[in-house]
């Protein structure tokens, strides 16, 4: 059981800041792509959509699933700490307690992951679109 605990302890919140790391460096990247990115250059307004949106689905992934993933960890922990007090036959309050924060650890973490991430991708696609309204414009479409 112990094993359990590390995993939910470092393999649920280690996989949320590991997904929140690749956000972050998908969100940076977009955001000096859309700095520096000349509408002109694109002859179509598919190929400029195309351009645009590569790889925001990787920032709407883990916005969305975050949640998910805090929520299995606080699962296995109460899963865990159910176990613990069935083994141990005793109903100490106090690792009854540390059992449940570490639960809800991992929602936190989930959250903490994903409201930010909804923010990106809301923020970036709003720039997606301002820039395909410029396109629009500029070609006459």
């Amino acid at each position: 059981m112990e094993g359990l605990k590390e995993l939910v302890e470092y393999g649920v919140i280690g996989l949320l800041l590991g997904l929140s790391f690749w956000a972050i460096g998908v969100a940076v990247e977009r955001g000096l792509f859309f700095r520096r990115v000349d509408i002109r250059q694109f002859p179509t307004l598919d190929l400029c959509e195309v351009a645009l949106t590569r790889r925001l689905v990787v920032i709407g992934t883990v916005a969305a699933n975050a949640p998910y993933i805090g929520l299995l960890g606080t699962v296995l922990g109460i899963m865990l700490t159910f176990h613990t007090m069935g083994t141990s036959g005793t109903l100490a309050v106090a690792s009854i307690m540390i059992g449940l924060s570490l639960a809800l650890k991992a929602t936190a973490a989930g959250l903490l992951v994903a409201i930010p991430c909804v923010v990106m991708n809301n923020v970036l696609r709003r720039r997606v679109s301002e820039l395909l309204a410029q396109y629009k414009t500029l070609h006459g479409s």
